[in-house]
């Protein structure tokens, strides 16, 4: 909570620890109590963007074709729910400034539902030889690399609102008392957002100025990230090591 920064030392060495790092905001607050409404809401969308309750066994069988792009659509969705969820816990700041990042996670989530459930349920047609047809159809190469454009822009835009809550509390890292492991943490945390929203940014790019070709569809742009995440991952987790035998 805001008032975390007044905490005693007694009182901060007795917060519980997940991997090193204190939980400062383990009471919830309306912020993060109305994120996560948001956030529900959002899958209920993904839900009643199959437009009816099967009526047939041909209707069932379509609905039951869509469960693999929602189950994407859904993790997709966990991947900033739990990055919200993480900062919440780590830091438990309810300033203004992270009540207005928080209001701007929400927004583009919700403005991102649509073109993401599209993106997943071309993406479970294209790997299954368009034997999972969910409803969502591209007529030509320059669709895609709108609908992908599109698309990256509210990944991009997700990405860049949990940087955000990361920068503000790396801002207030004295406030906040973040000792040694905790200040490394937090700069991984903004290395690994700031990774997957240059992955989207690169998805832009290839969207706006490559040339119209199955090589350049800006959807390989994101597969870096099995590569890049790992790989920085081992990086952080090795400094964080060799900082803890420091100590």
């Amino acid at each position: 909570m805001d008032n975390m920064p007044g905490m005693s030392e007694d009182n901060m060495g007795r917060l519980p620890a997940k991997n090193g790092f204190r939980q400062r905001g383990m009471e919830m607050t309306r912020t993060e109590t109305f994120t996560d409404a948001a956030f529900a809401f959002a899958l209920t969308l993904l839900v009643v963007s199959i437009d009816s309750i099967p009526s047939t066994y041909e209707e069932l069988l379509l609905a039951v074709q869509g469960i693999p792009a929602f189950g994407l659509s859904c993790a997709l969705l966990f991947l900033f729910w739990h990055g919200h969820w993480n900062w919440s816990r780590r830091y438990g700041l309810e300033d203004f400034a992270s009540m207005v990042l928080s209001f701007f996670l929400v927004f583009v989530m919700l403005c991102y539902i649509y073109p993401m459930k599209y993106v997943t349920s071309i993406f479970v047609a294209w790997i299954t030889d368009r034997r999972l047809e969910v409803g969502a159809d591209i007529s030509s190469l320059e669709e895609l690399y709108g609908i992908f454009t599109i698309y990256s822009v509210g990944f991009v835009a997700l990405c860049v609102a949990i940087l955000l809550l990361y920068v503000r509390a790396w801002v207030r890292r004295d406030d906040l008392q973040l000792d040694a492991v905790e200040r490394h943490t937090t700069r991984s945390e903004l290395g690994s957002w700031t990774i997957l929203a240059s992955v989207g940014c690169l998805a832009i790019l290839m969207g706006l100025f490559a040339p119209i070709h199955p090589a350049t569809v800006p959807g390989w742009a994101y597969l870096l990230l099995p590569v890049v995440m790992p790989a920085w991952g081992v990086i952080r987790g090795r400094q964080l090591a060799r900082l803890r035998a420091a100590d």
